[in-house]
């Protein structure tokens, strides 16, 4: 296998096309990239944004440039020795019309050929989510309507434009009510054609002349008779229900809270090979080289999955998956991939960045107006406890019933109840295994799980019962979905608590709130990071180490200038005191409390601050305020605290937005001049957190992988703000431009460091993808704000030093401390490394010896990337 030295991911959609994207090849060839890493390309619903609501897995997307788009892009990308890793979805596809095998399944049910392909409970009718009341208040309103479909040739209940096709059933009843002889012949085609076939004969009677409009008048009247309505429903294979109610059922597996996305089966080896069929091919021909497998925890056996799909991709092809560790937790040893899109490389990172000593001060004054909100770990337990008593809580009925049914004798109330407390518990995403007792490692993280449940319980053996079946003891079909089911679940549970919810209520720092982050975690420091890389090198060499994706909560820049906040507590608490004060006129008193409430303020001057602009002035305001109330808005959803996204509150919405967009009037420069003032010791700080946690990535042990546009500084909200087109235009005149690293701006600056840093990786790949990973030891004053640490491989070396913890120390302007401040701290040079030395970024030569003066080497410059001369 050819391992990449750097990856860039490219987000197709929003104006990304595969012949735009064959315009950027000669810059990310000069940037130094080895592999575009690339969204999903597949066909998915109309106008989607990102591409993971696939509705044809075999089609390459005709809005990207379709097949021939594609093969473009791949020969060009092969001319300049460029691979391509590909996004995959094996858990889901989009639960749409436009997805003919969904739409089979509405059709057809049990009967359709595809019915066996979505994770679809058909002990009951399909439900569908779909209605704004019910069905009864929708027919009555004139909302529901028997129509012909004209796009597919088939009779329908429209609501709202959507047409739900009628079952084959559907025909004869109709036929019957109206004694109209058109439907009766169609009745008897429904009889005796099938699939495709009947489609078109449906729609060529339909479309003979004069029959449409009289047919439509007839359906018309029909929909008017709601005890037809009633009964024609009754016989679909699908019941369509409010949207609100999908909570609580559903009769199929959704990603997440997203009912748009039904679960595949792809644990099935005809659903396998029918929804990789394109992809497999892609490979064998050689026009992908990598794959980066969507969500592997939603998957019923993600081990044989990964098994079967390295089996058929060859032991060439490069694999990662998207998969949240948990501290101390790592890959399952067996499956057969090089590691996790990188999750885990941010949360390193920001226990490297953040002042442990400042987090308590800061921790002290978020408390104080935090309103409750100031303790993580109750704030964890309250927000998973929602999730699994509301948002999943038709998931967790499942599971209660399946119980129910292996354990009769024990009360089904307390069986929920237990189930609730091991999902409340879990500690990780998920344990694996749904045949026989699970391995060593799950069943201790189960057993720990058990044991914080039991806390929270008045009884023990529903709960004991329950540990039984996921251990394996309990062995019968039934109990092996349990396992399926309840693996699939705690995931889901897990994310959307932290990630989705408490993410957006506990604010402490906004920047350790961050996708497999953990806020209460206090940061372990250097030699946490040296331990953390030196179990990289061992378990995950070749995992991908990201710092931005299409779904972390914000710009790396931004993150690596919020880890300033934890430095310069005291600063940043007592401007918040000062800000509230000059914007309180701003502020709405509603029946419910004043909004924004002081812990959302709080949140809202951190998220302003990590995407202000440094050069911020009334041109930047329009585009800035529009960005920034969208994110005020989708955070206090995800918080669902007064307001949600399934029961808005409008009245509080529109006070927060008021607020919001009050920051940023033109009314206000008292406010955004202070703010400025008060801003720009972080913002230095962060440009050198930035350059600095982009010189670890691109030589700490994984593959870089650089999110687009994310070269320069990325100071992005949360989606769907990330996803926005960079400028590839300035991006590539910096490049073009080159320039000695002293006379280039600070975004310009990073891009450089990155393309020094990948070419290095380029010429010396044995180094980073062998080569072992060396903590160096610092001395002196300033030891606690260097982080050194060598790659070796024989007699070749790289040796990375970057600053950290530089709040308050750096002069406006200036990206390095001065001589002055490191006075006599230095670097001890191992063995190995004694000879003559080259700085790459500044071509700086350094002397044989056994140390490194800090003075010397960083008294000039943001950092340094030392090789043999």
């Amino acid at each position: 296998m050819t391992l990449p030295s750097a990856t860039y991911r490219v987000q197709f959609r929003n104006g990304m096309t595969f012949d735009r994207a064959c315009g950027l090849v000669p810059y990310l060839k000069s940037l130094g990239i080895s592999h575009l890493y690339a969204s999903p390309v597949f066909t998915a619903t109309s106008g989607s944004t990102h591409g993971y609501d696939v509705t044809d897995a075999n089609e390459i997307d005709p809005d990207l440039g379709g097949r021939a788009g594609f093969d473009r892009l791949t020969e060009t990308l092969s001319e300049a020795g460029i691979g391509l890793i590909l996004d995959i979805v094996p858990n889901h596809m989009a639960a749409s019309l436009e997805n003919a095998w969904w739409r089979s399944v509405l059709e057809f049910g049990k009967h359709s050929p595809f019915a066996g392909y979505f994770d679809i409970d058909w002990g009951e009718r399909l439900t569908l989510p779909q209605l704004g009341n019910g069905f009864d208040e929708s027919v009555a309103a004139g909302e529901l309507a028997i129509t012909v479909d004209e796009t597919y040739g088939n009779l329908a209940i429209s609501y709202y434009g959507t047409c739900f096709p009628l079952s084959m059933e559907s025909y004869p009843l109709l036929a019957a009510e109206l004694d109209d002889p058109d439907l009766a012949r169609m009745a008897e085609l429904t009889v005796s054609v099938d699939g495709n076939d009947l489609h078109r004969s449906l729609r060529d009677m339909i479309f003979e002349a004069g029959n449409l409009t009289n047919l439509s008048g007839k359906l018309g009247e029909l929909s008017k008779d709601h005890a037809f309505m009633t009964r024609l429903h009754g016989i679909q294979h699908w019941r369509l229900q409010r949207w609100q109610e999908a909570s609580e059922h559903l009769s199929y597996r959704r990603f997440f809270e997203v009912t748009g996305l039904v679960g595949l089966r792809v644990e099935d080896m005809n659903v396998f090979e029918e929804t990789h069929r394109l992809v497999l091919d892609l490979v064998r021909q050689g026009q992908v080289q990598g794959l980066r497998i969507d969500h592997i925890d939603g998957l019923a056996e993600p081990t044989a999955y990964l098994d079967r799909l390295r089996e058929a991709v060859g032991v060439d092809t490069y694999i990662v998956v998207e998969k949240i560790l948990g501290p101390g937790e790592e890959l399952p040893a067996d499956w057969p991939v090089q590691g996790t899109t990188g999750y885990e490389f941010i949360a390193a990172l920001s226990g490297l960045f953040v002042d442990g000593n400042g987090l308590q001060r800061l921790d002290e004054a978020y408390r104080r107006l935090a309103d409750g909100h100031g303790d993580f770990e109750i704030g964890r337990q309250t927000a998973k406890r929602l999730m699994v008593e509301q948002n999943f809580a038709g998931e967790t009925a499942r599971l209660a019933r399946i119980a129910a049914g292996l354990f009769p004798e024990l009360s089904g109330d307390e069986l929920t109840g237990a189930i609730r407390a091991l999902l409340i518990a879990f500690s990780v995403y998920r344990t694996y295994g749904a045949n026989g007792p699970l391995d060593a490692r799950d069943a201790d993280l189960l057993k720990k799980a058990e044991m914080a449940a039991a806390g929270h319980l008045d009884y023990a053996q529903p709960l004991q019962s329950v540990a039984a079946i996921l251990r394996g003891a309990v062995d019968n079909e039934a109990a092996r979905e349990f396992r399926l089911r309840f693996q699939q679940l705690s995931g889901p549970v897990m994310a959307k608590a932290m990630e989705d919810t408490l993410f957006y209520r506990y604010n402490r720092l906004l920047a350790v709130n961050e996708v497999g982050g953990e806020p209460d975690h206090m940061p372990g420091g250097v030699e946490a990071f040296h331990q953390l890389m030196h179990e990289r090198a061992r378990s995950q060499p070749a995992g991908l180490s990201a710092t931005s994706t299409h779904d972390t909560k914000r710009g790396e820049d931004a993150r690596a200038r919020l880890y300033a906040v934890s430095e310069g507590a005291g600063v940043f608490a007592n401007a918040v005191e000062h800000w509230r004060r000059l914007n309180e006129s701003h502020c709405i008193a509603l029946p419910d409390g004043e909004a924004p409430e002081p812990n959302l303020e709080w949140m809202l001057y951190q998220a302003l601050a990590g995407a202000w602009p440094e050069d911020f002035d009334r041109h930047h305001a329009d585009a800035l305020r529009e960005r920034f109330t969208a994110f005020a808005e989708k955070a206090i959803r995800e918080a669902k605290l007064r307001t949600d996204w399934t029961a808005p509150n409008k009245e509080y919405e529109e006070a927060v937005h008021t607020y919001a967009a009050g920051l940023l009037s033109p009314d206000n420069d008292v406010f955004t001049e202070d703010f400025a003032r008060v801003l720009q010791p972080f913002i230095e700080a962060g440009y050198m957190n930035s350059l600095s946690q982009t010189l670890i990535k691109l030589t700490a042990p994984g593959i870089p992988d650089i999110y687009q546009g994310a070269e320069g500084f990325d100071f992005s909200f949360v989606d769907p703000d990330n996803r926005r087109l960079p400028d590839f235009e300035r991006l590539g005149g910096w490049l073009a431009e080159g320039g000695a690293l002293a006379r280039l701006q600070a975004a310009a600056l990073k891009q450089r460091i990155i393309q020094i840093g990948l070419g290095l990786r380029m010429e010396r790949a044995r180094l980073f993808t062998e080569g072992d990973y060396l903590p160096l030891t610092v001395n002196g004053i300033r030891s606690d704000h260097v982080v050194a640490f060598a790659r070796l491989h024989h007699e070749n070396f790289a040796i990375t030093v970057v600053p950290r913890l530089m709040f308050g120390w750096l002069d406006p302007g200036v990206l390095f401390a001065g001589p002055e401040f490191w006075e006599d701290t230095a670097i001890l040079v191992p063995s190995p490394l004694h000879g003559l030395k080259a700085d790459l970024l500044t071509g700086k030569m350094l002397e044989p010896g056994t140390t490194i003066s800090l003075a010397a080497l960083l008294g000039d410059q943001p950092a340094a990337l030392i090789v043999p001369a």
